[in-house]
């Protein structure tokens, strides 16, 4: 399957004591992204950390100096918003941009919930509901279903008993950001796009049919007493991730699904630059080889070489030969330079590796 489309996701990192640098070259980094011809810029969410803490406002920024690429959150945590306001944020940009906004959406409590809860929460802190329903809650106001009980005129003002500003195209482009066959089958059963990533639960993979499972438990088991052998490799778990998804989505094989894995291509890094990379990489790949923590997460490894190695590496991998979107990821820690040289690499040498062509292209 050739790639069809290309795009990047960061963090954003900034100085705490002189934030707008960093700021200023992530926005940098994107409006660099649409001239190299990336389909789509992905930015990460993080709370009380130096990485944007508010990739809402970054893209409003960001659809004001771009006119093309896509704009997308890999992931807003939905235990930080609420939903309402939230929608309202969404429809505004996605207004702003001319359409380009993919907000990318993932649940669970905040991270260090019992430290922050009082501050975010201080009179339902132990009412807030974290799970899939949140996400339903807002699914709702983004695709146009009433948010109050009163609509019309009063006094010298209008009311809408929807969310204002409504942008129509809104919902089709809502992102589901999961690890698990539990996420991939609720986010496909509610008509969302997924977001796969680096990071996924080692649990019972199942059956890997075209289609996938399409029935039985949805707490990620398989419906087997005895159950398979359970799969260290994290492809083949991603892989089963994703055809859950497309067996639980209304468009079934035509469901999108985007991939986002570290890629680090070197072809025209500097010594430095590779001796950097490959420790950054090795120091990292230890937590590949085993699941880690309660959750039993696993980690895919870091993909650095040239664009013709990592090509081959992707192109035997069983999850990335079932997508035709990515996102790939940028390291947390580098800086403006390596991201220039990453980006110009990936979209020259690597993407057309793996089939894709920019938009200019004829």
């Amino acid at each position: 399957m050739k790639l069809r489309k290309l795009g990047f996701l960061t963090i954003g990192l900034f100085d705490g004591a002189d934030p707008r640098p960093g700021h200023e070259s992530t926005l940098e980094i994107i409006e660099l992204g649409e001239r190299l011809g990336f389909d789509s810029a992905w930015v990460r969410h993080r709370h009380l950390q130096y990485g944007i803490s508010s990739p809402v406002a970054l893209l409003a920024a960001a659809s004001q100096r771009t006119g093309r690429i896509e704009l997308g959150t890999a992931v807003i945590p939905l235990g930080w918003e609420n939903p309402l306001r939230l929608a309202e944020d969404l429809a505004t940009v996605d207004i702003l941009s001319g359409g380009r906004l993919n907000p990318g959406v993932s649940v669970g409590p905040p991270i260090h919930y019992d430290q922050v809860k009082e501050a975010l929460y201080p009179d339902t802190a132990d009412a807030e509901e974290f799970g899939h329903a949140r996400v339903r809650r807002l699914l709702d106001f983004v695709r146009g279903e009433p948010a109050g009980g009163f609509s019309g005129v009063q006094g010298f003002e209008s009311f809408s008993d929807r969310v204002q500003p409504h942008s129509p195209g809104l919902g089709a482009r809502m992102w589901y950001g999961g690890g698990s066959l539990r996420s991939a089958r609720w986010a496909g059963e509610n008509g969302m796009n997924f977001l796969t990533s680096s990071v996924v639960k080692a649990e019972p993979t199942g059956p890997t049919s075209p289609t996938g499972p399409t029935d039985g438990p949805t707490d990620g088991s398989t419906g087997n007493p005895e159950g398979p052998e359970e799969s260290p490799d994290f492809a083949e778990i991603q892989l089963s991730h994703i055809r859950a998804f497309r067996a639980h989505h209304p468009d079934g094989e035509r469901a999108r699904v985007s991939q986002g894995l570290v890629v680090i291509p070197t072809d025209s890094a500097s010594p430095a630059q590779r001796a950097k990379y490959e420790e950054y990489a090795r120091t990292r790949l230890p937590r590949t080889t085993t699941p880690q923590g309660p959750a039993r997460l696993m980690f895919a490894p870091d993909l650095v070489g040239s664009s013709a190695e990592i090509a081959e590496r992707l192109r035997a991998h069983a999850a990335f030969r079932e997508v035709d979107e990515v996102a790939f990821a940028l390291p947390f820690t580098f800086d403006h330079d390596d991201y220039v040289q990453i980006l110009t690499d990936i979209a020259t040498g690597l993407g057309p590796a793996l089939g894709w062509r920019p938009p200019t292209a004829v």
